[in-house]
């Protein structure tokens, strides 16, 4: 059992101590394991509780950026569970390429198509996943194609917030307990435009390079070519200091943007829904 470095309210040690019976009493899982923390908590737990019998499983594509690919391989690593990835095709399909409202459903069909096979297939009981009640206050189509496909929610389930998610992952000892969200490249297109392994890799390069900048979280979004670059509004100020703006422009300009714009507003987590 993980050992708990920090105190807990009493409405989260309740939480931790709920969840971890209940994940026991699944027998074995699968968890649709993202690497970022919500699933990392989960899949931590079931390792914790079940051992061998629970299993992570990382869907691979081009909308996931390949550092976030090292990082939950890394997790995987550090908390000792068996990780397997998958390769995913949603880009073969018109409702996911076309970029429609419900993308995320079609994208989270295909993921638990191989996920619930594969639980089949090695003997694991149920999937799991790292929706929290926090996702339930958003647009997430995604959340109704895992319901159908059988997959258990045990963070929502418990009514765990984010905060709860991160409080509990310091308190155990996690490092990525601070972990920015780091949504799929695809949520950096509007509805209606089109998704294609080519400009998913602009907007992944172009991320990258601001992170190497000393940003560690930024969204570049993709309208048409036009790429808007989202940052914590507290960072506003420091981005003229941190960038030569000449150089900026052409990187982005050699990735294939032809302009490039700075979000005054700032990152705000489900923008596209607003």
């Amino acid at each position: 059992m993980f050992n708990q470095l920090e105190v807990l309210s009493n409405e989260q040690s309740e939480k931790l101590y709920t969840i971890r019976r209940y994940i026991k009493s699944l027998d074995s899982v699968c968890i649709a394991y993202s690497g970022g923390v919500d699933s990392t908590l989960v899949t931590s737990l079931a390792f914790e509780q079940l051992g061998s019998k629970a299993i992570a499983i990382t869907g691979i594509s081009p909308a996931l950026a390949n550092t976030l690919r090292e990082e939950a391989r890394s997790q995987a690593k550090w908390i000792g569970v068996k990780h397997l990835e998958i390769k995913t095709s949603e880009l073969d399909q018109l409702n996911y390429t076309k970029n429609p409202k419900d993308r995320c459903f079609a994208c989270k069909k295909e993921l638990h198509k191989h996920t619930t096979y594969l639980s089949k297939k090695l003997n694991y009981k149920i999937v799991l996943d790292g929706v929290n009640m926090d996702d339930l206050k958003d647009y997430r189509p995604g959340i109704e194609a895992s319901k159908k496909a059988g997959v258990l929610s045990p963070l929502a389930k418990f009514k765990f917030s984010k905060q709860d998610i991160r409080d509990i992952s310091r308190a155990l000892g996690f490092p990525w307990w601070d972990k920015p969200a780091q949504p799929c490249l695809s949520s950096r297109f509007p509805y209606g435009h089109e998704i294609t392994s080519e400009r998913l890799k602009m907007v992944e390069k172009a991320e990258e390079y601001l992170k190497e900048g000393g940003l560690s979280e930024v969204r570049v979004r993709c309208q048409g070519l036009t790429a808007r670059i989202e940052i914590p509004q507290d960072e506003l100020k420091n981005f003229f200091q941190k960038y030569n703006l000449n150089d900026l422009v052409k990187y982005f300009s050699d990735l294939g943007f032809n302009c490039t714009s700075l979000d005054l507003e700032g990152l705000i987590s489900g923008k596209l829904n607003r």
